[in-house]
């Protein structure tokens, strides 16, 4: 909400400038109250032409505030500094038109250098610094004086007063000015007080926020060194696996040969699953070797959510063909929303699939619930499993498990990586009725994304 000490982005600046707005809005109103409040409620006679000019001014400044928050155009630093200069102009004339220093809501002038002091670097504070000080120390000398106000206005002696009654007179004119000087300060007192809670308030929420940030791009790099890490060591492994994994196909090869189907049919059909399971290997290894730049070139396109679903299912059943699915579509999806179908993304569902797989019951086999709207895909793979343990639930895919007996190792983390860059959302959690469940959100394109997509890919 309040971008006050975000970095100096474009975004951030333009942000301070609304703020401003707002701000001269609140002292448009408040100077507008104290004008009618001291003419027409205390009887002060005060050069009005001039005060509705001064405020018609400000308005005018604000005006185009405001239509300059509706343009596109760069937001500086140097414009925002500017604009608060003439803020201060505006308040030293308000305050020569009634009284000056002795105005008793001189302390105005901290506002304009709280504001700078917040928004701008330094330089421009200590500038601000400057200009309020100096308008000061010229209002102390140069001012229209208060004249309904004024102790001692009454300077002439009055016929037939006695010399008590015109003290007393003069008594009643200081306590009246006092009285009124005093409720000036204790008005400033509780505005700047205020003033100062809520943008210390803001700011500590804004503190926070950046605190929060700052910590969670710390924990995405950190997980994203990992990444790049193990596809280091996964390609560096896929090159040292591709010579003896060759030569076990030629052995396979050659043993199939000499061991006919006649003589050897149990150790022909195991060979056959052999060699299929290298053929997977190898497979397997060539899709490692791959960059992920072409990688994302190859598979990186836009299809229909339906069409990419039954991609996904395709490719899970041509390895899992015995593992029991309960595949559910919810009735209102949108049939023409559509998904870039990333190859890393269909390999981290299909992880999910295989690790549900492994551990849920035979009998009962899995769950798969899909519902999509135009711009998120909704996933839920639920399994009758012994469900994930308390501890893990904690951490799930934010770093890689050294056990593996229950499915969830390194490929997971890969998965959870893989969501969380495109956008998604991956959650965890045990089922009261026994089992996991894991919940995907993907977001998906929408139709001028999915335009813009297909034209060039």
């Amino acid at each position: 909400m309040f971008a006050l000490l975000l970095p100096k982005t474009q975004l951030s600046i333009r942000e301070n400038l609304k703020w401003l707005y707002i701000l001269r809005n609140l002292m448009l109103f408040l100077v507008i109250a104290s004008v009618l409040l001291v003419v027409d409620g205390l009887g002060v006679e005060l050069p009005q032409n001039q005060l509705w000019l001064a405020i018609f001014a400000i308005s005018i400044l604000n005006l185009y505030t405001w239509l300059r928050l509706r343009t596109t155009e760069e937001v500086t630093e140097h414009e925002i500094f500017s604009q608060i200069c003439m803020d201060v102009f505006a308040l030293a004339y308000l305050l020569y038109l009634t009284g000056g220093a002795s105005n008793p809501i001189i302390w105005v002038f901290l506002l304009p250098l709280i504001v700078t002091a917040i928004m701008l670097p330094q330089s421009y504070a200590w500038n601000m610094v400057i200009i309020t000080s100096s308008v000061y120390t010229v209002l102390i000398a140069y001012n229209v004086p208060l004249p309904a106000v004024e102790p001692h206005m009454m300077h002439q002696p009055i016929p037939d007063v006695s010399p008590e009654t015109m003290l007393r007179i003069h008594m009643i004119n200081d306590q009246r000015y006092y009285n009124l000087h005093v409720f000036g300060m204790w008005f400033g007192f509780v505005f700047s007080a205020g003033l100062v809670a809520f943008f210390v308030v803001e700011l500590s929420k804004t503190l926070r926020d950046r605190e929060r940030n700052l910590a969670e791009a710390r924990e995405s790099a950190l997980r994203d060194e990992r990444v790049v890490a193990l596809g280091t060591l996964a390609a560096s492994a896929a090159h040292e696996m591709s010579t003896p994994l060759g030569t076990i196909a030629i052995l396979t090869h050659e043993l199939m040969q000499e061991a006919s189907v006649e003589q050897f049919p149990e150790l022909r059909q195991k060979l056959t699953i052999m060699q299929e399971q290298i053929v997977r290997c190898k497979q397997a290894l060539s899709v490692m070797s791959e960059s992920a730049g072409e990688m994302r070139a190859e598979s990186g396109q836009a299809m229909l959510v339906s069409e990419y679903m039954d991609e996904v299912l395709r490719q899970w059943r041509a390895h899992n063909p015995t593992t029991k699915l309960k595949l559910t579509i919810s009735q209102q999806v949108e049939q023409e929303a559509q998904i870039v179908a990333e190859r890393t993304v269909t390999h981290s569902i299909i992880n999910i699939l295989n690790n549900a797989a492994e551990v849920t019951n035979a009998d009962a086999g899995i769950e798969f619930y899909a519902e999509w709207t135009w711009s998120e895909l909704m996933l839920r793979i639920r399994d009758y499993g012994p469900g994930l343990p308390r501890e893990f639930i904690a951490f799930a895919g934010t770093q890689p498990v050294k056990s593996n007996k229950q499915g969830m190792g390194v490929g997971l983390f890969l998965t959870y990586t893989t969501i969380r860059r495109l956008g998604g959302t991956i959650r965890f959690e045990n089922l009261d009725a026994g089992g996991a469940c894991v919940e995907i959100l993907l977001p998906l394109l929408t139709m001028e994304r999915a335009d813009e997509q297909l034209s060039t890919g």
